[in-house]
């Protein structure tokens, strides 16, 4: 049936193509002072999902655009400033884009995950934008990539293999993650349940920081992680990529290859990706059966035509991942459930042991953009499964089995006299069942529906904006009687709320700007967090739901200010988020329960329950990237997060450590090759003094050596690009703060057992941007 109604889309896509009118835009883009055309530029019109690039006499054209309407238009040429232009395509007459010279290209970003596309000076969120080649070095996955280079975040590690995104000190499902337009609904709760998506597909992230509760509902408490797939190409061409890297630590081997296309505004885009790992190395020691492989296919097709756009996006996610769960009275000698050591092949076996995760994630949605007299319509529909397996053996333990159906819905009023308003409204519904022998949630089903209001005025050189939404969830969860006891009791619980957000910009003068930020926010308890009651052996521990818990309540504040010229770029940003009624799973001292493990024998586990305190968090984020000439950066991040637990009076468990990170990257000219360049970094991660000691333990301060070089050749008309990344060279030992298997985390009857992060790893890549005109 599914696949009966994606060919009916299609079909009528294709019909309603051959019929479209065809409207076309035609400019030039030049250098201010010399007024040379720039002939290699790439503008964007992020609204519509669609590029052009100048050609040799500097001229761009745009087939199959509105007739009508007011877009932002985003330009960028390597050695200029990069430009942000609001064109309104009623007027008709070519354009021209005048482009400065300057050593930092991007001064102004375009901003697509707030509720208005605008640049970055003119959005009052706090926001960093990752490019394509920021996510491709240095990392393991998507969120390890991120947590490398933004200010404010972090990652909750269980190896190399997960990693959970930390916005602010705020994690699990007060971070939204959306892919293709629409959040993904996955088991966000979880310690050791990662994003279910493709780290290669990704052409540009970026990370809102602070509450976005107004336009993405409750789960958006801490902020949102929005991924970019590569807009379509210019008409007739087609574009790709193909990569592979090899990471030195693991084994790691990543390849992906991507084709999109663009004929008469008929788009579609297809991916494919493998990556797999053995078991990863501490400065010391392997830790066995860590290792891991995924696969992932893509797809979209869809129209983009002079009433907007219509794209049909699909997606498989398929992730097995290895677990050990170390005994403390063995020390660091692993060993297997008969006792026997591993071997050094079996570390470096790509074939995985029991106990291991079986994780699939299966989607498709609808992403439109209709245009209107006046204004335009967004409508996104979407359908996501998710299905975790946990597997002591060749059945499954646990299995969750998530359905999720959601709609969103936004209208975007044409902007008169400086006024833009927005209203919107969303909804979705989850339907989640147990099929494995063992059970930790309840099967549940969730409704959520919310609608909002949002205006934006625009005057001189300020911005204001200001919005108010309305949440509704229901959480419903099922009973189960087990060998004539009741293992979990059902449920029924209603939640709503109203939230508001101001925000305001100001921009002094060309170089300074100022932008600040207050709310309310609220999230709704997960049937996880209402529901648990069992083993889960991904985190060594046994949860208990709390039926009564109440929805968080937040209250938030933030101000940044940025300065840009053309040698120095610098932000500097302070927060505080109060929580009423934070909720997180916390454990007492000699609190245990006797349950059977994946061996199928009995043992002890520690108990964590999930209960309620009030919490503050405040910090302070930036970075400063001085570039004194043409071939010399030098770029610091740096973040600190200070959170209390103010019901108990004493730290708040599981925040990450501040952070100093600093790159020297030196981009020598060299005939023959291009982009080329080599940078040294130094991390600097203090010490974690600040910790909940009923049931966490410090961490000491570490640095990490880092380091990388690359450049572009052309084999023919080929462009190559090739690199290689040291990540902590100095093979440091180190536990992160945040690392699932740090000592007190693994188990409370030896808190000082734990296991190092990776130690030194170097990783080799190749890139080939593919054209086919």
């Amino acid at each position: 049936m599914k696949l009966k109604l994606i060919s009916f889309i299609i079909l009528l896509l294709v019909q309603v193509s051959a019929f479209a009118d065809v409207i076309i835009v035609k400019g030039r883009v030049v250098d201010a002072q010399s007024k040379q055309t720039l002939p290699g530029a790439v503008i964007t019109i992020p609204e519509l999902k669609i590029s052009a690039i100048t050609d040799p006499n500097g001229e761009f054209s745009f087939k199959s655009l509105p007739n009508r309407g007011r877009f932002l238009f985003s330009i960028e040429y390597v050695g200029y400033k990069s430009l942000t232009k609001i064109v309104d395509l009623s007027a008709g007459t070519p354009l021209v884009f005048e482009l400065q010279s300057s050593i930092i290209e991007t001064h102004e970003v375009v901003i697509t995950g707030t509720a208005i596309s605008a640049n970055n000076k003119q959005n009052s969120t706090s926001v960093s934008a990752v490019g394509r080649d920021g996510l491709l070095r240095q990392s393991t996955n998507l969120i390890d990539a991120l947590a490398h280079q933004v200010p404010g975040m972090s990652q909750i590690t269980t190896g190399p293999s997960i990693s959970k995104p930390v916005i602010r000190g705020l994690s699990y499902n007060r971070v939204v993650t959306l892919s293709d337009g629409i959040k993904q609904q996955g088991q966000q709760w979880g310690d050791e349940h990662g994003i279910e998506i493709d780290q290669y597909s990704s052409d540009r992230v970026e990370v809102l920081r602070g509450a976005a509760s107004l336009l993405y509902g409750s789960d958006a408490l801490g902020g949102v992680i929005n991924l970019l797939e590569p807009l379509t190409p210019p008409d007739g061409q087609i574009k790709g990529e193909f990569l592979t890297n090899y990471s030195t630590n693991n084994g790691l081997t990543g390849t992906s290859l991507m084709l999109t296309g663009n004929e008469n505004g008929l788009v579609w885009r297809a991916r494919g990706s493998y990556k797999n790992a053995y078991s990863f190395k501490t400065p010391d020691y392997y830790f066995p059966n860590s290792g891991f492989n995924e696969t992932d296919l893509s797809g979209m097709i869809g129209l983009n035509k002079s009433w907007g756009y219509s794209h049909i996006n699909l997606s498989y996610f398929k992730n097995n991942i290895g677990f050990y769960d170390p005994e403390p009275a063995n020390g660091l000698n692993f060993l297997h459930d008969d006792g026997t050591p591993f071997t050094q092949d079996e570390y470096k076996s790509r074939t995985l042991e029991y106990p291991k995760q079986d994780i699939r994630h299966y989607k498709i949605n609808w992403d439109n953009n209709f245009i209107t007299e006046g204004g335009n319509l967004k409508v996104n529909l979407g359908y996501q499964k998710n299905q975790r397996r946990e597997l002591d053996g060749p059945d499954p333990s646990l299995f969750f089995d998530l359905n999720t159906y959601s709609g969103d819905v936004k209208y975007y009023v044409t902007e008169a006299n400086g006024w833009q308003p927005v209203f919107g409204a969303s909804s979705d519904i989850g339907h989640s069942l147990n099929k494995g022998s063992e059970f930790l949630i309840p099967a549940y089903d969730t409704y959520g529906v919310g609608a909002f209001a949002y205006i934006k005025k625009t005057w001189d050189k300020n911005t204001f904006n200001a919005g108010i939404r309305y949440d509704y969830r229901k959480n419903k969860g099922k009973g189960l009687v087990e060998d004539g006891e009741t293992k979990f009791t059902p449920f029924t619980n209603k939640f709503s709320n109203i939230s508001g957000a101001l925000g305001y910009t100001h921009e002094f003068n060309e170089n300074l700007n100022f932008k600040a930020n207050a709310g309310s926010a609220f999230r709704a308890p997960n049937p996880a967090e209402l529901g648990s009651n069992g083993v889960h052996e991904g985190t060594f521990r046994y949860e208990i739901g709390n039926p009564n818990l109440a929805p968080e309540r937040s209250y938030q504040v933030d101000a940044t200010l940025q300065y840009d010229d053309k040698i120095v770029s610098a932000s500097l940003g302070i927060y505080e988020n109060y929580i009423h009624n934070f909720i997180y799973a916390s454990h007492k001292q000699g609190d245990v329960a006797q349950a059977v493990n994946g061996a199928g024998s009995l043992s002890q586990f520690d108990v964590y329950r999930y209960n309620q305190v009030n919490a503050n968090l405040y910090g302070v984020e930036g970075n400063f990237t001085l570039h004194p000439v043409s071939f010399i950066h030098f770029e610091n991040t740096f973040g600190y997060t200070y959170a209390r637990n103010n019901t108990l009076d004493r730290p708040l468990a599981f925040i990450p450590a501040g952070t100093l990170k600093n790159t020297l990257r030196f981009e020598p000219t060299i005939k023959g090759v291009k982009q080329s360049y080599i940078s040294v970094g130094i991390d600097n991660f203090f010490n974690q003094y600040r910790y909940d000691s009923a049931f966490e333990t410090g961490t000491k301060g570490y640095t990490l050596l880092n380091a990388g070089l690359g450049t572009t050749v052309n084999f023919g008309k080929q462009p190559v690009k090739l690199y290689v990344s040291g990540n902590n060279l100095a093979n440091i030992k180190y536990y992160d703060a945040l690392s699932r298997l740090k000592p007190g985390r693994i188990s409370s009857e030896d808190p000082e057992f734990g296991i190092y992060n990776m130690g030194r790893n170097i990783t080799f890549g190749i890139y080939l941007p593919l054209s086919i005109n």
